[in-house]
């Protein structure tokens, strides 16, 4: 098997440069979810390397910013077509390196797709502003411009489409870009980047450090993040993580973008249609194996459903099909790798510890003894208490009843992280004070689906100790700009603003 997973991905990419190990240094080996088997084993970047790569890319940014912005959203919409055409490739790779289902790799990839489309448009719509001037014989604008190096530190879970997210819309902008993916994930960003190349290639871009993956552990992203020719740090990961980047880009006065850690909730109420509202939990709660920053993991329901819903889900948890990513009908693959798995495994005896009934969540023996299959738990609490206001990156859900729903929000909100929610109800009050002020604190907020997948047309992320980013669509393209405001005189006197007059 081992030999068959690397083979795998060589057939998939037969032309694809990893970067060779050095002798004084230990390589980074790169292991299939699947069954544990090494996939591949690639040269890690140094500090000097990652000084070198920022360097290129602040000399790139010269050029770039320069090129008028249709033609570089050109470049992005080849490597959409590149993407396209590579799909199913791309797919299996995601699911052989990372370990979620077909089905979820071929959707990241068409997140991929979809945002470089929607990056192509935007390179003709990056509006600024006109704005009445207060003095006769002015012009007042608001402009914004390219704004510099951007890197990019993308998490295992998603090691495609968070790059994309902040890369299509970097380099439309006309900023080069930098990619430190995971250390679990890097052959998935190494495919990626070279059909980026390409396309550069094939459209006469000579620019080198456009573009650039900088592959090694957390050391290396410590290097780029600290590098002044980078303006813009987009991190993704844990709230710990992008603690320290956020306190790192505060010292050298550049920007951090983060989209951190999710402990995501659900309130069912009694209008609810129960059938749509179960299936939506479902995928929101075990898609990915839990391991999604959008992943569903406190479900508050009201007390008249909670024995009806515990029932439900139970059936459902025992059937749903875990195994080989791959194969067809499976609808849960495997953790990434043991540390998942106990952390999982601690915090379900963390909880039984406080008396809460736990439902499944044991390992299943598949692919021997590298690989941690396991069947998604249910927790029931009957209040919320300790590991439920944690976030753990893995498949748990506890459930919880609630008397009003004044109860259940301030549930919800009671929690560190701020970034998916979601209510099912059929009641129009219900909803409208979910979606307002005095709602969900969340920086999504969803009425009759769940809380995981997010369209690219609406901007992606949250608040409190979620980071307060925000990726993809809507207006985040202004991350990746600088604004400047100008005044134009037209006239031959030099009236000044607020009235006031200085004669000399």
């Amino acid at each position: 098997m081992a030999h068959s997973l690397a083979s795998t991905v060589q057939q998939l990419f037969p032309n694809l440069q990893l970067p060779v190990p050095r002798p004084e240094s230990l390589p980074l080996e790169v292991r299939s979810p699947i069954d544990g088997s090494v996939l591949a084993r690639l040269g890690q970047a140094s500090a000097a390397d990652v000084n070198l790569v920022a360097q290129k890319a602040e000399e790139a940014f010269l050029a770039w910013r320069r090129v008028p912005a249709p033609q570089r959203g050109n470049l992005v919409r080849v490597l959409g077509e590149k993407v396209r055409a590579q799909k199913s490739s791309l797919g299996q790779l995601i699911s052989l390196e990372m370990g979620k289902i077909l089905q979820e790799g071929l959707g990241e990839v068409q997140e991929v797709i979809d945002i470089c489309e929607f990056a192509v448009g935007l390179s003709r719509q990056l509006y600024g502003l006109t704005i009445a001037s207060e003095r006769p014989d002015h012009k007042l604008l608001e402009t914004w411009h390219p704004l510099g190096p951007v890197a990019i530190i993308s998490a295992f879970n998603f090691p495609m489409a968070v790059w994309a997210w902040n890369a299509a819309l970097a380099l439309v902008c006309g900023n080069p870009v930098i990619w430190k993916p995971s250390e679990k994930t890097p052959l998935s960003a190494l495919a990626l980047h070279a059909l980026l190349l390409e396309a550069a290639q094939e459209q006469g871009i000579a620019i080198g450090g456009l573009s650039a993956v900088v592959i090694g552990d957390k050391s290396a992203g410590e290097s780029l993040v600290a590098h002044p020719a980078v303006r813009l740090v987009s991190a993704t990961g844990s709230t710990g993580m992008g603690r320290k980047v956020g306190q790192t880009c505060a010292a050298l006065f550049k920007r951090p973008l983060l989209e951190l850690g999710g402990n995501n909730a659900a309130i069912l109420t009694p209008s609810a249609e129960l059938d749509l509202a179960l299936r939506a939990i479902t995928f929101s709660a075990v898609g990915t194996a839990g391991q999604r920053c959008t992943t569903l993991r406190r479900l508050f329901v009201h007390q008249s459903l909670y024995d009806t819903v515990i029932v439900r889900l139970k059936a459902i948890y025992e059937s749903v099909p875990v195994g080989d990513p791959l194969e067809a009908g499976t609808l849960v693959g495997p953790l990434i790798d043991r540390q998942s798995y106990e952390g999982m495994h601690n915090t379900l005896d963390r909880a039984r510890s406080l008396g809460a009934k736990v439902h499944f969540g044991e390992r299943i023996a598949l692919r021997g003894s590298d690989s941690f299959y396991v069947r998604p738990a249910l927790v029931e609490m009957k209040t919320q208490a300790g590991p439920m206001l944690e976030e753990t990156f893995a498949p748990i859900l506890y459930l919880c009843p609630y008397d009003s729903f004044a109860d259940a929000i301030a549930m919800n909100n009671a929690a560190k992280h701020g970034l998916s929610s979601s209510v099912f109800t059929g009641n129009i009050y219900e909803a409208e004070e979910f979606l307002s002020a005095a709602g969900s604190d969340c920086g999504i907020a969803n009425v009759n689906i769940g809380t995981s997948g997010a369209e690219i047309g609406g901007a992606f992320g949250g608040e409190k100790e979620t980071g307060g980013g925000r990726e993809s669509g809507s207006d985040a393209w202004k991350n990746y700009m600088r604004r400047a405001t100008n005044t134009i005189n037209y006239g031959k006197t030099l009236p000044l603003a607020q009235g006031i007059r200085f004669e000399v």
